[in-house]
């Protein structure tokens, strides 16, 4: 995969995480900005090519920290066992790929040492040590973020978002971007709605006000056994 990469230096998470508008005599961060991007995407489509020849469906899985992104993964590798594998994001530590093997499924973690998403180029990285054999489903877990992990193309066929109910039905409208380009938004731990105030309707109606054919899926746990969809 390097060959193809040419594993050239460069810097993939240079844009600004918290502002990205454009100050007087910022042309030259738009154009570095472009550079980045574009670089990205020509990675996003050597990934894409590598997936689509190797017939594996590849889910971008993008959420805020602690709304249930790795639970939702130990389910799908309960369900599919050794036919998945999935790549997580985290600024650091191998926790969440550690419950993914456990959970029956073969993991890669990518540790970003700081960047706020995952890119492109990391992940045509990560390929390098992954044997597509018996692979049907890659899930790649992003980086806890609702901001800038929508705007980097992996290669994925589907971006699923994340919204758990604690943290608000507010949410569609102050991060639009990735809720504009999701294929599936999945609501999670929607039994909490019991005890916390979320308007399910509203997040639904925001949702496909940005993005129309949205699909939309609640999900909670049960006492006792698996997650229910």
């Amino acid at each position: 995969m390097c060959e193809e990469c040419g594993c050239e230096n460069v810097e993939i998470h240079s844009h600004d995480h918290h502002n990205h508008t454009l100050q007087s005599g910022s042309s030259e961060k738009l154009v570095i900005e472009q550079a980045v991007m574009s670089k990205n995407d020509s990675y996003a489509e050597i990934n894409r090519k590598y997936f689509r020849d190797n017939g594996i469906y590849v889910i971008n899985l993008i959420s805020s920290p602690g709304s249930g992104k790795t639970t939702i993964v130990e389910y799908l590798a309960h369900h599919f066992g050794n036919s998945m594998a999935v790549i997580i994001g985290d600024i650091q530590t191998h926790r969440d790929a550690q419950r993914a093997s456990e959970a029956g499924c073969i993991s890669f973690q990518i540790e970003t040492l700081g960047a706020c998403h995952l890119d492109a180029h990391s992940i045509l990285h990560t390929l390098q040590s992954f044997n597509p054999d018996g692979i049907r489903l890659l899930v790649i877990e992003n980086v806890g973020n609702l901001v800038c992990p929508s705007s980097f193309d992996l290669g994925e066929n589907e971006i699923v978002a994340v919204l758990s109910v604690p943290e608000g039905d507010d949410k569609v409208l102050k991060y639009p971007a990735v809720f504009h380009k999701a294929n599936t938004l999945l609501i999670n731990k929607i039994d909490l709605t019991a005890y916390l105030k979320f308007d399910k309707s509203k997040v639904v109606t925001e949702c496909r006000s940005l993005n129309s054919k949205i699909n939309v899926f609640g999900r909670f746990r049960l006492f006792y056994g698996y997650p229910q969809y």
